[in-house]
């Protein structure tokens, strides 16, 4: 099975040792943190896949196949004497020294999959976990590559970009977020009910149930198939797809919000990935409940010129639900790459205007005159916004603690119950 080691480092101290569930026992190393990988198809242009929150390297199979024509593994390839299949779409010519093809490496987070899982929560956060990617790209020899993330992923993927500029060929963000109070979903009924939902989730058959809810638009999963929907063909499979894997560890997800949580792009990262010179494609679905797309337009609006924002009509796995058109937008992406676009080229949004401020920047402007416009009011609003999901954070904090107290306490028989069994 291919693992890269990954050193520790300050950040992964020492002193604590890394420990796995019953599943991941073989893969336990008292020197670093065990990585589980993947590589698909052969060629000079390399291109990494970062996963989201409770993700495998599997997630990535539209994508993967889309690239080099087959989701099988060349480990398997090899094994079985087989080729790859045939690929719908190539984005490199066949004119460089080594040939034309795509090599593809996607790989489970610490914390889920097959790869390590380390007990303490401060060895999760988003530099450390793009410090695994740096290392598996060392591991493979790969000087640069492609990245490309989703969600939590997302943002490893704009962490790594920032921490090493110069091995990023291009950038795609998928359903991207910028961490902390940004990961909180919209303050509705559907969403704390799936909330609350994913955190009773016990087995593969409730998990199933939550996860298709806050993957897919409802559109999209009550489209008929036949017979059947599309939620209950999806439903079979990923209670397969869980049963096989295994549900996530505590150590593990409780690890990964922590990364998810702790996450801050600050300003000068936000230049580096700007000022690196390669492009950038921000890609959302519309209809994503847990990552709001408010976000990802603000942080592809930072991330101008270099920027494009692609925005979808589906939920928070735009990469399954429109595998087409998230194809094609990587595509796009590569080729622009390939041939060195001028970023005014490449960028879709409006050039920023001084005088305009934060998200709202067609709508709030500053009065530099003296006095304000109706800005003043809007930015009240979006001051109450981050209110409520502040508390919406407090709220479920406190719920998950309550639950934990719960289910941790016993029942203590009294005087009168002991005198009862003792005289039956």
């Amino acid at each position: 099975m291919p693992f890269c080691e990954v050193r520790k480092t300050q950040e992964d101290s020492v002193d604590t040792e890394l420990n796995h569930d019953q599943n991941n026992n073989n893969n336990n190393n008292n020197n670093g943190t065990k990585i589980f990988y993947r590589t698909y198809g052969h060629g000079p242009t390399k291109v990494l896949l970062i996963i989201g929150l409770a993700g495998t390297h599997e997630s990535w199979g539209p994508q993967i196949k889309g690239m080099v024509g087959s989701d099988l593994p060349n480990e398997d390839e090899t094994k079985s004497g087989g080729g790859g299949g045939v690929c719908d779409w190539n984005p490199i010519p066949d004119d460089n020294e080594s040939g034309g093809g795509i090599e593809v490496c996607a790989f489970d987070n610490r914390g889920m999959g097959q790869s390590c899982v380390p007990t303490k929560k401060s060895h999760y956060t988003t530099k450390i976990m793009a410090n695994d990617a740096i290392a598996l790209m060392d591991h493979l020899g790969w000087k640069k590559a492609h990245v490309f993330g989703h969600s939590m992923g997302a943002m490893i993927a704009c962490k790594l970009a920032a921490m090493v500029p110069e091995r990023i060929l291009s950038l795609a963000l998928l359903n991207v977020t910028g961490g902390g109070f940004e990961c909180f979903p919209k303050l509705d009924r559907k969403t704390l009910s799936v909330a609350i939902r994913f955190l009773r989730a016990k087995s593969p058959e409730q998990r199933a149930a939550v996860d298709l809810d806050t993957h897919y638009s409802e559109e999209y999963l009550e489209e008929y198939i036949g017979p059947n929907t599309r939620r209950a063909i999806l439903y079979q499979e990923y209670v397969k797809g869980i049963s096989a894997t295994g549900m996530q560890s505590n150590y593990g997800f409780e690890g990964q919000l922590n990364a998810c949580w702790t996450h801050k792009m600050t300003r000068t990262e936000i230049e580096s990935i700007r000022s690196a010179g390669f492009l950038v494609s921000v890609i959302h679905g519309r209809h994503d409940i847990i990552a709001q797309i408010y976000y990802a337009r603000r942080l592809a609006e930072k991330l101008h010129p270099v920027a494009r924002m692609i925005e979808l009509h589906g939920g928070h796995l735009v990469s399954h639900e429109r595998t087409e058109e998230v194809n094609q937008a990587i595509l796009e992406l590569m080729k622009a790459s390939e041939v060195s676009i001028n970023p005014n080229e490449w960028t879709n949004l409006p050039k920023k205007k001084s005088g305009w401020i934060g998200s709202r920047v067609t709508l709030i402007r500053i009065n530099t005159e003296g006095g304000s416009n109706i800005s003043t009011v809007l930015y009240v609003l979006s001051r109450l916004n981050i209110f409520l999901l502040y508390l919406f954070g407090l709220i479920f904090l406190a719920f998950e603690n309550g639950r934990r107290v719960l289910k941790s306490s016993k029942p203590v028989k009294v005087g009168p119950s002991l005198a009862s069994d003792d005289s039956q």
